[in-house]
């Protein structure tokens, strides 16, 4: 025997009806859920919100700092002086004493006078000027006869004056003898020689006294 359903018993007539509730199901479980995010959010959002104006709205106390102590001021103490003692001394003095040549007082006459030191001082311009013995004349006179024409100067044609300059002490003697405005080619340092090796001068004399006196006299070279 056939057993057959009744059109009520049969379940899927009712498909659609159930496809239906699931679906009202469905989209309620997602409502839910976007709105259980959305106040997730909202409490974060609230929490920042609420922690910046906490931040804003705390203040820091400024420090105390305590005032600085005054300083202490020590009065000074004030001793009392006693009234000093006026000293009274009894003063001899003997009158009667005979004033004889041994109580005379002794004077000592100390010689004060400074002697004058000597300067050893070199002039340029004296009272009486340095000259060599026989004259100027006699002196040039020595110095062609001594002078050698350098070889260097003659065979480049050099003439003229060489200024040399020397002191002549309070003996007469020559020293410091250079070449102050040469010519070159071996005259300068000619010159100077010929003036190293002449004989004494006269020395220079300030107020009666031979001194020390810086001279300077030019010597001519020229090729005859």
């Amino acid at each position: 025997m056939e057993v057959k359903k009744t059109p009520k018993a049969d379940l899927t007539n009712k498909s659609g009806l159930f496809f239906s509730i699931g679906l009202l199901i469905t989209m309620a479980l997602v409502l839910w859920a976007f709105e259980s995010t959305q106040s997730d959010d909202n409490k974060v959002d609230e929490l920042g919100r609420s922690t910046n104006t906490f931040e804003e709205v705390v203040e820091v106390p400024p420090t105390e700092i305590p005032p600085p102590q005054a300083p202490i001021i020590q009065q000074p103490q004030i001793v009392e002086v006693p009234d000093e003692e006026e000293i009274k001394e009894d003063l001899k003095i003997n009158l009667d004493m005979e004033v004889t040549e041994e109580s005379k007082p002794e004077v000592v006459i100390v010689n004060t006078a400074v002697e004058e030191e000597e300067v050893d001082q070199i002039f340029t311009v004296v009272e009486e000027s340095a000259t060599p013995k026989g004259g100027m004349a006699a002196f040039y006179k020595y110095v062609s006869e001594k002078m050698k024409y350098p070889a260097q100067a003659r065979r480049m044609g050099t003439e003229g004056k060489v200024f040399v300059e020397f002191v002549v002490g309070k003996d007469g003697s020559i020293s410091d003898v250079r070449a102050v405005r040469g010519i070159g080619g071996g005259c300068d340092e000619e010159a100077v020689r010929v003036v190293q090796s002449a004989p004494a001068w006269s020395p220079g004399k300030q107020r009666g006294k031979a001194v020390k006196q810086k001279m300077v006299i030019p010597i001519i070279f020229k090729l005859g």
